[in-house]
């Protein structure tokens, strides 16, 4: 299934996380062997870099997308595939989270993720955007975006962002790997979601997508 067929759309009419869908398959990671989840990392990257690539889906501007060959990305890292506790809830109202620009984005806490990461124990707030969820391919659809220690040096200063998808049960599988920088960090002229204080890990989280550098 082809991802991101709109996105450059509607990255600028709405959010960047909006349309940033990498789960559109629901198979339970979880039971994934090593090798299994290494091939579904590199998948993964693959399909982020042939988005950049192509002139259609890309948030380049044409003169970096031009020469452009890879994103930058950590060593694939099985110890990031984290399962964490997964609560729910069902009295959290919506709430307006800001943005890099004007705008702000509708959004509800879901649910909290508490795991143990390099030692450390976390939790961070997982959101749904009920404006997203009206559409039927994503309407289990949940958004996490996170800071961690990385930011400003290996990683974009803003943060980045985790797609995920409704668990069935009280568990959610958190693949760092995965994590993705927000489309402003290489175009000024998208409108992303900023992190909220809450979702900061205390700790390095060496997976995932590196900081761009425009040559």
């Amino acid at each position: 299934m082809k991802v991101f067929v709109i996105i450059a759309v509607m990255c600028v009419l709405f959010s960047c996380k909006q349309e940033k869908k990498y789960h559109d398959t629901n198979h339970d990671r979880k039971s994934l062997g090593t090798s299994d989840k290494l091939a579904d990392i590199l998948k993964f990257q693959q399909k982020l870099n042939d988005e950049f690539k192509d002139p259609e889906t890309s948030p380049l501007a044409d003169r970096f997308r031009i020469d452009f060959e890879t994103l930058d990305f950590f060593q694939p890292d099985t110890n990031y595939v984290i399962v964490a506790e997964f609560i729910r809830t069902p009295e959290a109202l919506p709430f307006s989270m800001p943005t890099t620009t004007e705008r702000e984005s509708t959004e509800v806490v879901y649910g909290i993720a508490k795991f143990t990461i390099n030692g450390k124990k976390q939790e961070l707030e997982i959101y749904q955007t009920p404006e997203l969820i009206t559409q039927e391919k994503y309407k289990d659809y949940l958004f996490l975006p996170f800071t961690d220690a990385t930011n400003g040096e290996e990683t974009y200063g803003g943060g980045r962002y985790l797609d995920l998808r409704i668990p069935d049960g009280n568990e959610i599988v958190l693949d760092f790997n995965k994590a993705y920088n927000p489309y402003c960090a290489y175009n000024k002229k998208f409108s992303c979601p900023l992190v909220p204080s809450v979702n900061h890990i205390d700790s390095r989280i060496v997976a995932g997508v590196k900081d761009f550098e425009k040559k």
